[in-house]
């Protein structure tokens, strides 16, 4: 009787164990912004983009059509159970240039500062409800004439 208690106690045990381990957060973290104290060290006007490298490595994205900005970016992303993931922290920094390649201007931003962006695909349209491929390349045949192709 004690060996069936034992282990009906140690299964229970385990059991609530695997339960618990489901709940546990899984954190995921991408990406790299340099700290508080490494942006300190900057000197908006002084340093310029090889300082910024040597000091707190190279940026995340850079501007998209001329090096006018370099970003670092981070996020902090929790997982728990079944749930969706759901994005807990996010530091953008925005280091931005003059002509000479000085930097001009420093900015933090932080989740509380974005925003929802609502992408705009521009995918064309088939246009062809409920025709395959096949049927789309049978169904020409036999619509054009010879005259069509003859150059005038």
């Amino acid at each position: 009787m004690r060996n069936i208690r034992g282990v009906r106690a140690i299964t229970c045990a385990g059991v609530v164990a695997l339960v618990l381990s489901g709940c546990t957060p899984i954190v995921d973290r991408h990406g790299y912004a340099p700290s508080q104290a490494d942006l300190e060290t900057l000197i908006v006007g002084v340093d310029n983009r090889d300082s910024l490298r040597e000091l707190v490595g190279p940026p995340s994205a850079s501007g998209i059509v001329n090096e006018d900005a370099w970003y670092y970016v981070q996020s902090v992303h929790n997982t728990r159970g079944f749930t969706a993931t759901k994005e807990v922290s996010r530091t953008v920094v925005a280091v931005s240039f003059d002509d000479a390649g000085t930097i001009s201007n420093i900015e933090q931003y932080g989740l509380e500062d974005g925003r929802v962006i609502v992408l705009n695909r521009r995918v064309t349209d088939d246009n062809i409800k409920g025709v395959s491929f096949i049927a789309q390349l049978l169904g020409n045949v036999g619509n054009f004439t010879a005259e069509q192709f003859l150059d005038n």
